[in-house]
């Protein structure tokens, strides 16, 4: 127990203490005339009361990814816990802030954009590719996950509903509307009320875990996992024996750091009627999803009688989304029975639909296109078009380049980020030091990935060691050459 309050704890004071520091770095002016205020048109750019921001941001980020991923990096033990702290605190929540502190600054442009006018135009049109390519494909496994998750609900048996070719056109049909209609009509007022819901059941859960869980972890599990022989005072941990490093960081991405977040915060930036509400809606929502992250890798931890084992078996059977089902109704009876439903069926949605929405955003700020509802209709058609035949394809194969476009994603904002701060000539080893660590998980992925190049795991870590050590030379280099501007409170 006392090792999930140490998590908690170090995320609250993160969020307390550290980013109101990297706020200092950022030049953010809270007498600025915001995007909203310059292009309010009744579709994009349309005001939102900060708390409605923040609950908007929360969703967008969180959908299943903050459960699935953790529930998944669960197998590797107690090591996840300290991942997702670690990697959202010096991570993942710098990574969202930075986000929308340009995209706010660029007048609530999408990532290409802001890579085009920091960088160059080869910049943008890397990030062009791989920002369009994230998008999609969260769009789509978030029509898949739902789809089939509804369709074989026992009480829908022999019914249209227990028809998945049904679900994924009911989806897609909401995914229509959700990209082409103004952000107030479904966004701003239904996404509110579910980020709510989600911070109930992670409470519910996390409440019910420390009170029933079998298998609290303890600090010496900690100690344990980092001996040779992994020994443990129950079940081994990862049953498979997969690398730690760099599949543990690419597991669990959402809780820790995910360059999916990045897409998203145009829709925000876009709708904030102050630069000030940026570090409570950017950071806190990372925030809160680095403890909803670790809500339910103490559920893969430690609910389960027979530890790792049993985990890995309902993982086998059905995928995390059972293992949700499992914990909720275990621990929550009837309430849980409902929010699982809710967790693995309706967040994924309000993940995809937003997906859809920024790159509907994507496309429009690239090419310059004015937004008609005639020509919403011609970019929105097309892609939704295009990604109900991807849903013909194997599951496995569209998250497998998910996960890839995601993690390279969060590394090229993380570089994006230092550019920024090298410009503004603030600390700027704020951003530049995670990207570094992120360049190097990202390397030492394509280096071992079947993806990739497919090379022994007995590299990865020496590829990642190569690479930071490089990367930090670089830094010091650079930054020998630019003065850093003291900033005040």
């Amino acid at each position: 127990m006392i090792i999930f309050f140490i998590c908690l704890t170090i995320l609250i004071l993160g969020y307390k203490f550290y980013s109101p520091f990297v706020e200092k770095q950022a030049g953010l002016d809270s007498t600025a005339e915001t995007p909203q205020k310059r292009f309010s048109e009744g579709v994009d750019y349309v005001a939102i009361h900060p708390v409605r921001a923040f609950l908007i941001q929360f969703l967008n980020i969180a959908g299943v990814g903050p459960i699935f991923g953790p529930i998944l990096g669960a197998l590797y033990g107690p090591v996840a816990l300290v991942w997702i702290v670690l990697g959202n605190v010096l991570g993942g929540a710098v990574h969202d802030f930075f986000s929308g502190v340009m995209s706010i600054k660029e007048d609530g442009k999408s990532l290409p954009e802001i890579a085009g006018h920091y960088y160059n135009i080869v910049f943008k049109g890397f990030m062009l590719i791989f920002t369009a390519m994230l998008l999609f494909f969260v769009g789509v496994v978030f029509i898949m996950s739902p789809a089939g998750l509804l369709s074989n609900l026992d009480f829908f048996e022999g019914t249209i509903l227990a028809n998945n070719t049904f679900w994924v056109l009911a989806i897609l049909a909401y995914y229509f509307l959700a990209t082409l209609l103004p952000i107030d009509k479904i966004i701003t007022k239904f996404y509110p009320i579910f980020g709510a819901l989600m911070i109930v059941m992670t409470v519910a859960i996390a409440v019910s875990l420390l009170i029933n869980a079998p298998h609290l972890p303890i600090p010496s599990d900690f100690l344990a996992y980092f001996e040779a022989d992994h020994a443990h005072d129950f079940l081994e941990p990862n049953p498979d024996g997969l690398p730690t490093w760099p599949l543990l960081f690419i597991t669990i991405t959402c809780g820790a750091i995910s360059g999916f977040h990045s897409t998203q915060a145009p829709i925000v930036a876009r709708c904030l009627t102050n630069e000030k509400y940026v570090r409570p809606v950017y950071y806190g929502a990372m925030t809160c999803e680095g403890i909803v992250g670790c809500v339910w890798a103490l559920a893969g931890i430690a609910a389960f009688p027979d530890g790792y084992a049993g985990l890995k078996t309902l993982l086998d059977q059905g995928g995390p989304g059972l293992v949700v089902n499992h914990v909720a109704n275990t621990y929550l009876g009837v309430f849980g029975g409902i929010m699982a439903i809710i967790a693995v069926a309706v967040f994924p949605i309000t993940s995809g639909d937003t997906a859809f929405r920024s790159l509907r955003l994507t496309v429009v700020d690239a090419f310059n296109i004015p937004q008609s509802l005639r020509n919403r209709l011609l970019v929105a058609v097309p892609i939704l078009t295009i990604a109900y035949f991807m849903t013909k394809l194997d599951f496995s194969l569209i998250w497998r380049y998910f996960a890839f476009s995601n993690m390279l994603l969060s590394t090229s904002v993380l570089w994006l980020a230092t550019k920024y701060l090298f410009d503004r000539g603030t600390f700027h080893w704020i951003a530049s030091i995670p990207a570094v660590i992120a360049t190097a998980v990202t390397v030492s992925y394509i280096g071992t990935a079947a993806i990739g190049l497919n090379l022994s795991s007995d590299y990865g870590k020496p590829i990642g060691a190569v690479v930071t050590v490089i990367g930090l030379i670089v830094l010091v280099i650079v930054h020998s050459k630019h003065k850093v501007k003291p900033t005040t409170v």
